[in-house]
């Protein structure tokens, strides 16, 4: 996974941008909108690509600082060029940060592609503060079963087209039906994130369920 991320590094933004037909930029606008942060807050942009949130956050508190984090190099040079100084290679089963340290924790498309989520959704909540918060967008497979194989054909059938378009592969952006058949819900999910300890959770549905935002804040210590 992390050799095909670096293939299509330098086409990720502009590809996530005519894949979603211009609505990424909005939902991720919105996901950064209706977080609630404290002034000046340190957050973590994790699967963070070309660091996306991380500029988003900065434009909405002035202040913030923001670590990008991805298992691609690659990804993480683009980032700093865009002018994201902390940028940090790891994995998200094992984050390099001690407990309680980020105010909020963002990320995007992130969490399909990820081994094992409920480790993962864990080790978020390790590093997230109590009363912090996680902001997710992603992929999510539709509730309705006829209206799942609409959309994974459709997604199938578009990320074949921009992959040979953009690198002459049509199986290079396959993966994201690929990777979204075994997925969940945008309910299962939040179900996952009520278990781990976050309270309350409160989502967004686009395109039928199958993009969806969630806001979740991790509870406060007793």
């Amino acid at each position: 996974m992390s050799a095909m991320f670096h293939t299509i590094a330098p086409s990720y933004d502009f590809f996530t941008r005519v894949f979603s037909y211009g609505m990424d930029r909005h939902w991720k606008k919105v996901c950064v909108a209706r977080a609630v942060l404290p002034e000046s807050p340190l957050v973590l942009d994790l699967a963070s690509g070309t660091g996306d949130f991380s500029l988003l956050v900065a434009g909405r508190y002035p202040g913030s600082r923001s670590v990008a984090v991805d298992l691609t190099e690659r990804m993480l040079q683009l980032a700093q060029a865009r002018g994201i100084s902390r940028a940090v290679c790891a994995d998200a089963e094992l984050l390099p940060f001690p407990d309680g340290f980020f105010d909020g924790v963002f990320i995007g498309y992130g969490l399909r592609n990820f081994r094992n989520l409920p480790e993962v959704v864990r080790e978020i909540e390790r590093v997230t503060r109590p009363g912090g918060l996680l902001v997710s967008l992603d992929f999510f497979l539709p509730a309705n079963r006829w209206l799942r194989r609409l959309y994974l054909g459709w997604l199938y059938v578009q990320g074949a087209f921009f992959g040979l378009l953009l690198h002459g592969q049509p199986r290079v952006y396959t993966y994201i039906p690929d990777s979204l058949r075994t997925f969940v819900s945008i309910d299962e999910f939040s179900s996952l994130l009520r278990r781990t300890g976050y309270r309350p959770v409160d989502t967004r549905r686009f395109l039928l369920g199958g993009i969806g935002i969630h806001w979740a804040a991790k509870e406060p210590s007793t």
